[in-house]
């Protein structure tokens, strides 16, 4: 017997449903899991529905990120981008070892916890999935990425941008966004040539992501003669910056960087505001979306995002992913979302090149594929990491985030 999550639109929670062997019939009503599969596919958003295939063999995707808590609609879009993307593989019909499959993915909430994401990843390898899209947060991938690696599995993290995910050593981990040793060259870099920042104080969050981000930023800005005025670390759970914005406002600092998520970053913009700190707010990663500029609304104008990846107005088939993503979950499509919808297609794919639904196969046609995707071409270095990353600076103008500068990578 296998546990598989079936999420239902318009709920947040999740059921559990139990499926006998695909060769075998329900043992209480007779009917065969095939027959029960194309009744529960039918509950699916019509864009998301394939062709019924009897006779094929189900493989599940795992995905893992926070579908609840603070960074729960960061998640959601890149869940329902992923689920997307391997409905589209499922309506053009695919073989693997001449036989026919259909990908479905297996979502679990980590919550944003590395606690949290060990025990998800546990069970995403107890259920056979045949690869891993997530986790989101650096943490989370980071104590996930053992587990995976043990059992082979590959883990395409479509957000984790901390350096140290990949320094792992480890064949199975993989990333589809750019680092914060780039990140942080280009955000220190914008500070001092374009926005000609000359106190700038830095606050991050307790995490290993904030604190290696603000880290990496200030070697940035000191490397290139630029002063750090002050730095404050907050906890990763709080939305009081109260203190901390006292302290940039007596130093007379002309820019804040902050190493954290949306969630937070939104906080200390409003605390910015009505504090009346004389600064500019740059944040990296997480800030670029709508939940940002949901929390802030006016409040949030003047704000700068240093994001992975072009511009989504200028990805090679934004128009269509943007109609279909709409047409099945709403319009609410966050920044990470194409990345999650990227990776779950890489792992279809790796699937056909290595004609096997073996992990470990399949983890190995990742390191050697160079994949056209909606983000743009992705390969991965030895360790795992995008190749030839790129980076965006978005600023907000009247409630919109707006791609102002680009970097790295077309």
């Amino acid at each position: 017997m296998r546990r598989l999550p079936f999420l239902i639109k318009g709920h947040q929670t999740m059921t559990t449903l139990r499926f006998p062997s695909p060769f075998t019939q329900h043992r209480r009503t007779g009917i065969p899991r095939a027959a029960l599969v194309i009744c529960l596919t039918m509950l699916l958003p019509l864009p998301l529905q394939a062709a019924p295939n009897a006779s094929a063999q189900i493989v599940q995707i795992g995905f893992a990120g926070p579908l609840s808590g603070s960074s729960a609609r960061m998640g959601q879009s890149q869940m329902h981008a992923a689920e997307l993307a391997l409905a589209e593989v499922n309506a053009h019909g695919t073989s693997i070892g001449g036989k026919p499959v259909v990908f479905k993915l297996l979502p679990q909430d980590d919550r944003g916890d590395p606690g949290t994401a060990a025990l998800v990843a546990a069970y995403l390898v107890k259920s056979e999935v045949a690869a891993v899209i997530g986790h989101w947060n650096t943490g989370a991938s980071m104590r996930a990425a053992t587990i995976y690696n043990a059992a082979g599995i590959a883990q395409i993290a479509p957000g984790s941008t901390g350096r140290q995910y990949t320094q792992n050593g480890y064949a199975t981990s993989f990333r589809i966004v750019g680092h914060d040793d780039d990140g942080s060259r280009y955000a220190s870099a914008y500070a001092l040539q374009n926005l000609k920042a000359g106190r700038i104080a830095v606050v991050h969050d307790d995490t290993a992501f904030g604190t290696m981000l603000a880290t990496q930023f200030i070697r940035g800005v000191q490397e290139k003669g630029g002063e750090i005025v002050t730095r404050q670390s907050i906890s990763s759970k709080t939305s009081d910056f109260n203190a901390a914005l006292a302290e940039c406002k007596s130093k007379n600092a002309d820019l804040i960087f902050f190493g954290g998520l949306g969630p937070q970053a939104a906080a200390l913009m409003l605390g910015i505001k009505r504090m009346n700190v004389h600064a500019e707010l740059l944040a990296a990663d997480g800030i670029v979306g709508p939940t940002f500029l949901q929390l802030t609304g006016a409040d949030g104008n003047g704000a700068l995002g240093l994001a992975p990846g072009q511009a989504q107005e200028k990805m090679n088939g934004w128009k269509k992913f943007k109609e279909k993503f709409n047409a099945a979950y709403g319009d609410r499509i966050e920044f990470f979302a194409p990345f999650a919808y990227d990776a779950a297609h890489m792992i279809a794919a790796a699937a056909q090149q290595a004609n096997s639904l073996e992990p470990a196969r399949i983890a190995n046609a990742l390191h050697n594929m160079k994949y056209k995707g909606l983000t743009g071409t992705i390969s991965f270095d030895a360790e795992g990491n995008l190749a030839n990353p790129a980076y965006t600076i978005y600023r907000v103008q009247d409630g919109k985030w707006m791609p102002i500068q680009s970097f790295g990578s077309k």
